[in-house]
């Protein structure tokens, strides 16, 4: 139970894809623009990486992996994040277009987002069963909404303070991102 709750702990805060290794950058700056949509992105990732991790774990261990086939798993699990984002993407559509409209192009770069396929296949190297494969990609999942929403807050402080024209817009977001990803280097010494 133990080491559980510690890979969801470091795929959520230790290692957080964002900003440690720097994974799924665009949409984090892109999107952090406004607290909603950051949310709403961030449960978008939760769902899909979630479920990305469980659906990779299956189809590679009970069949990509028994044909001989380890190499087909990066064009497997694209496909499988494809096909999920697709859903998120009609369910927001049909039941919150104000939210689907909000998140724009971002949405469909969560098939893109490198860290939805970082985190899968992260799961198979560190040879992560089924249980594990969830756990981590939720954990990473929730480290990515905590950091984008974290930004969407401090962005809407900055959007109120008087700053120099040369730090206003992406310089002063990136040092902002910048300083937040030396925050969380703190909990690199996390143990348990």
């Amino acid at each position: 139970m133990k080491s559980l709750i510690l890979i969801m702990i470091s795929g959520a805060l230790i290692n957080n894809v964002v900003l440690n290794q720097f994974l799924g950058i665009c949409s984090f700056l892109g999107v952090s623009k406004q607290m909603k949509a950051s949310a709403s992105l961030g449960g978008a990732v939760i769902f899909v990486m979630t479920i990305a991790s469980a659906v990779a774990s299956i189809l590679y261990d009970n069949v990509l992996k028994p044909l001989g086939l380890d190499f087909m798993k990066t064009i497997v699990f694209i496909l499988v994040i494809a096909a999920l984002v697709q859903i998120v993407e009609m369910f927001l559509k049909k039941t919150s277009p104000a939210v689907y409209k909000a998140l724009g192009i971002y949405l469909p770069l969560i098939t893109t987002n490198c860290a939805v396929l970082g985190v899968a296949l992260t799961n198979v190297q560190n040879e992560y069963n089924f249980i594990e494969s969830v756990l981590a990609g939720f954990g990473t999942a929730v480290g990515f909404t905590l950091a984008i929403v974290l930004l969407a807050s401090i962005r809407s402080r900055i959007r109120e303070e008087d700053l120099p024209a040369p730090l206003r817009g992406a310089p002063i977001v990136l040092i902002s991102a910048a300083l937040m990803s030396i925050a969380f280097m703190g909990f690199s010494g996390l143990s348990f």
